[in-house]
């Protein structure tokens, strides 16, 4: 089965218990990381963002809460269940109801060239079927001197990988089991972890996109980390 159609029918799968799965095995975490993400973007000041692999939306809340109304920002996926769960949430709350989700496949964007000032993805890019064309594609709807930001798993310091990778292998997965009950999932989720690139890696394959003033920060002992390039 294609990485995509495979990646599109676990997120389905999982789609009623995403957030919950994403707090609980993070020990809460998840929050953090988001806020600092937000603190970026806000710095950068842009007037329109697009996030991609929006799954439930948390991201967008996240900006909208941040920058406020006067900042257009759009989630996309390319999973539909994940766009409803966004979608569900939108409702309790009246200062959302501007937002939208819509459906976009990182491979090939439904949006114009040079369209848009700011892109953000978490945890999107290590499910990219292929990433240098995920990337390229990213670069083709930013305008000139926009701005990328991508948060996503990394490589852990040295001294914390023997700890971190026992948790991912072999705990993760059953906890996720039982917050889930979709195990295969998180398994699927540990294996692409530990195969994703270091922070330099990732920015090497940012500049080879064509990219430029690509800058990392790794986050809680480097397992994530937030990679911010310009157009």
């Amino acid at each position: 089965m294609p990485l995509g159609k495979k990646v599109n029918q676990m997120f389905a799968n999982i789609a009623n218990r995403y957030d919950f799965a994403n707090h609980f095995l993070s020990a809460g975490v998840d929050y953090y990381w988001r806020k600092v993400l937000a603190d970026k973007v806000e710095a950068f000041a842009p007037n329109t963002i697009v996030d991609l692999a929006t799954g439930s939306g948390d991201v967008v809340f996240k900006l909208r809460d941040r920058l406020g109304s006067e900042v257009a920002v759009h989630g996309m996926d390319f999973c539909e269940p994940m766009l409803e769960a966004a979608r569900h949430k939108k409702k309790d709350r009246h200062e959302y109801t501007d937002l939208e989700f819509t459906y976009g496949d990182c491979m090939d964007l439904p949006l114009e060239d040079n369209s848009v000032d700011a892109i953000t993805i978490a945890f999107g890019v290590r499910n990219f079927e292929d990433r240098h064309k995920g990337l390229t594609e990213i670069k083709r709807v930013l305008r000139p001197s926009g701005r990328m930001f991508i948060l996503e798993f990394s490589q852990p310091y040295p001294w914390f990988r023997p700890f971190y990778f026992l948790y991912l292998k072999y705990i993760l997965p059953r906890l996720a089991a039982l917050a889930t009950g979709d195990k295969g999932a998180y398994d699927y989720l540990a294996g692409s972890i530990e195969a994703f690139p270091s922070r330099d890696e990732l920015k090497q394959q940012v500049c080879d996109a064509g990219f430029s003033s690509v800058q990392a920060r790794a986050l809680t002992f480097s397992i994530v980390a937030i990679h911010e390039a310009t157009k």
